[in-house]
């Protein structure tokens, strides 16, 4: 396995529902935020000078779309104060034009998962109005994440 990008996403009381545990559609909301973060301004390991973020190497005008969305919930979420969200989140699939980003979701370290996902990301071109072709240099910067599929139930 490449390597994995981990981040801490601090819980709101706006995710807790009125049982006191995470909304399931505010943990998507996490994980999407970890992977905004991972893909656009995580400081990576091997990034070449100022650059952030494993899509630093996109043209102008290029950005990434989500395609679509797998999660399974592994175990309750209770909300916490002041204690945040682990996310795991690495790399599973490089295609032509789009790459999916896996993810490993905890509510405290040393914990099991309590969510897995898994989100599949288009990039597209806004100026050609059209899907961008992963450029080597680009691929060659997922590569270094890339990682084994999350082991789901279905």
């Amino acid at each position: 396995m490449g390597e994995t990008f981990t981040t801490e996403i601090q819980a709101r009381y706006r995710d807790i529902n009125l049982a006191g545990h995470v909304d399931n559609v505010e943990a998507v909301r996490v994980l999407d935020e970890a992977r905004y973060e991972f893909l656009r301004f995580a400081r990576l390991p091997g990034l070449p000078g100022d650059a952030v973020g494993l899509l630093h190497g996109l043209d102008d005008g290029v950005s990434e779309l989500v395609a679509s969305q797998t999660i399974e919930y592994h175990s309750e979420m209770r909300f916490v104060p002041y204690q945040p969200f682990l996310a795991s989140l690495w790399v599973t699939r490089i295609g032509r034009s789009s790459f999916t980003v896996a993810a490993e979701l905890r509510v405290e370290a040393g914990g099991g998962p309590a969510a897995l996902w898994e989100c599949v990301n288009v990039l597209w071109d806004h100026t050609a109005q059209s899907a961008w072709p992963i450029s080597e240099a680009v691929r060659a910067d997922l590569e270094r994440y890339a990682g084994e599929p999350p082991q789901m139930r279905r």
